[in-house]
């Protein structure tokens, strides 16, 4: 198979970096090869036609897995996930350069189609400001956290399918999505549009009740607990866990540690949100709005193989240049 001297067969150690390349199934390889065979032999074929493919750039190469950049919507957002692609489910790497055909990398059947059927989620950690000084006022009252806890009871009825893990002065939301996988009829439920305005009603409520701002830090990554609730709380209601691990509470706090830092140095003011990026251009914004302008800083991400940077906005800004296409929220 991809005999012919056009086609090079790339070694898993020389993947090409930073790159286009396209995730296939293994089981279109013969009839890709063929297409191929027959296109360089002048025939008149496409194998671009051929199978299905999930778009991908490989970031690093690692010693048993590539840390890929995956593309799972372009259509209608710029939406890209991190993910790890384990060596031992692909089975070869093949480019025909001269005639423009992009690296596709061959994987393990089951291994794709779990990346397309597992959920994802939004996270988020949203934080009062001001709190320090209400305590030394002795103004955090008993009725008050209580009557804030009860509004946010009330918020979380009206949000079904996004988890409330509250401290009184800070909420942490996590919420699932699904990429959308058309071979099994599973739509994309990916709207992160939607936790700002989520964002503006725990704003209210906290200004409401206990005359606090609040700020928020935002990110998205994988769910290792696919098929299973937002939470799981054990029958004796003592032991709540997340169904996560606990990388993507780890990228908030990096995100939220450098904000702290920039504004104590003066990099950049105080602001409402701090958007992980690649949460941030999943947005799905105006055409005419600038989205990639707007003011960033670099924080050091766990698992990222790059250097990330987090924008910082106001909720109402984001919300004003939102593609009026994304329809009700």
């Amino acid at each position: 198979m991809f005999k012919d001297d056009e086609v090079e067969v790339i070694s898993f150690e020389n993947v090409p970096l930073e790159r286009d390349c396209f995730l296939m199934s293994e089981i279109f390889m013969e009839e890709f090869d063929d297409a191929l065979h027959k296109m360089l032999s002048g025939e008149e074929c496409n194998p671009y036609e051929v199978g299905y493919v999930s778009p991908v750039a490989v970031r690093a190469v690692n010693a048993n897995s590539l840390d890929l950049s995956w593309y799972p919507n372009t259509h209608t957002r710029f939406h890209e996930v991190s993910i790890t692609l384990p060596r031992d489910v692909v089975k070869v790497c093949v480019e025909c350069w001269q005639y423009d055909i992009k690296p596709y990398v061959f994987v393990d059947h089951e291994w794709l189609e779990e990346l397309h059927l597992r959920e994802y989620s939004v996270f988020a950690l949203v934080d009062a400001i001001g709190v320090k000084e209400e305590i030394r006022d002795n103004s955090l009252t008993k009725e008050k956290l209580i009557e804030l806890r009860e509004r946010i009871d009330q918020l979380a009825e009206e949000e079904k399918d996004i988890s409330f893990i509250s401290l009184a002065d800070s909420l942490i939301l996590k919420s699932h999505w699904d990429v959308g996988y058309f071979h099994k009829g599973i739509e994309c439920s990916y709207n992160p549009e939607r936790l700002l305005f989520v964002f503006k009603k725990i704003e209210a409520i906290y200004q409401d009740v206990l005359g606090l701002p609040v700020y928020a830090v935002l990110t998205q990554g994988g769910n290792e607990y696919t098929g299973e609730g937002l939470l799981h709380i054990s029958k004796s209601q003592n032991h709540i866990c997340l169904n996560s691990l606990g990388i993507p509470f780890a990228e908030l706090l990096a995100i939220e540690s450098a904000a702290k830092k920039a504004i104590k140095s003066g990099t950049h003011p105080p602001m409402q949100l701090y958007i992980d990026e690649q949460f941030y251009h999943s947005l799905r914004f105006k055409f005419e709005f600038e989205k990639n302008e707007k003011p960033k800083n670099s924080y050091s991400g766990i698992m990222k193989v790059f250097q990330p940077n987090y924008f910082y906005a106001t909720c109402d800004d984001l919300i004003e240049n939102l593609d009026d296409r994304e329809g009700e929220h």
